[in-house]
């Protein structure tokens, strides 16, 4: 039997929705994660630690990773002494299912966090200032990486700009288009910090038409909701059985142009029920 992670599913972390980000300075809510419902739980080593609690959150990270628990971490930017000893930490033990890296600014930086790591470790890099945004094609072409996603609260402060969409809309594109260039999967959006329903469901829509496919967040509510509003539904599921039955999973029975993004979006659908299923 494999031991138990903090992901609630066996979710491919290359199209997972939900990513919550919790603070392991405590151990007991290093537990509790467990049941969150998040399709991937990362213990937080940067914000949601004080400073004068890293070194335990550290020790609780390695605990909890000494006992075969693959779990995903995040860790402080590079330009911090707290990144080494997180490293220290993270190369002395198994068990690490990936690495969150905070206030990514450039491609050297992956290779410098990369070499301390096991070999094939999946990097998420944390894209936070506008310097981050303009090297993002140079971060996502990094080996190693896996995603990138958006800090938004850091980011705003770097640059200045409201919380509002047209305010964040380019850089959630920039984002998204520097994915799709280096053909890795598409970017994680910043967490929404509302206690509204409305609100939140809002937060998620906005990610989603940039082409973001999944959020970061704070709690296991909102995790749930994150799951729902990125899950394919009823009727999407419907339109692509229907499609793919009428094109030919093979795009056999295509017989204009436009029928081939159909088919392609089709087919995207039906694996993402496959993924969120397992």
């Amino acid at each position: 039997m494999s031991s138990p992670t903090l992901q609630s599913q066996a979710v491919d972390t290359s199209v997972a929705r939900s990513w919550l980000l919790r603070g392991p300075a405590n151990y007991s809510d290093i537990v509790a994660a467990e049941s969150s419902g998040a399709d991937v739980v990362v213990l937080d080593l940067e914000d949601s630690v004080a400073e004068n609690e890293k070194h335990q959150a550290r020790e609780n990270v390695w605990r909890w990773l000494d006992q075969g628990k693959p779990t995903w971490v995040r860790i402080n930017d590079v330009c911090t002494p707290h990144w080494s000893h997180d490293l220290d930490m993270l190369s002395s033990v198994k068990g690490v299912a990936g690495v969150m890296l905070a206030k990514a600014e450039h491609h050297d930086q992956i290779a410098a966090t990369a070499a301390r790591l096991p070999a094939g470790t999946p990097i998420v890099a944390l894209v936070e200032s506008a310097l981050g945004l303009e090297e993002a094609r140079g971060i996502a072409s990094a080996s190693g990486v896996l995603r990138l996603a958006f800090g938004t609260g850091d980011f705003r402060k770097d640059i200045g700009a409201a919380a509002d969409p047209v305010s964040l809309a380019y850089a959630r594109s920039r984002l998204v288009v520097a994915s799709r260039a280096e053909r890795i999967h598409a970017p994680i959006d910043g967490p929404t910090l509302t206690d509204s329903i409305d609100e939140y469901r809002a937060g998620i829509t906005v990610g989603i038409a940039a082409g973001m496919t999944g959020k970061l967040c704070l709690s296991s509510q909102h995790a749930r909701l994150i799951n729902n509003e990125l899950t394919p539904s009823a009727a999407d599921v419907r339109w692509a059985e229907a499609t793919i039955a009428r094109l030919g999973v093979d795009g056999a029975q295509v017989k204009y142009g436009s029928e081939r993004p159909q088919l392609e979006r089709a087919r995207k659908i039906r694996e993402l029920v496959a993924a969120f299923s397992r």
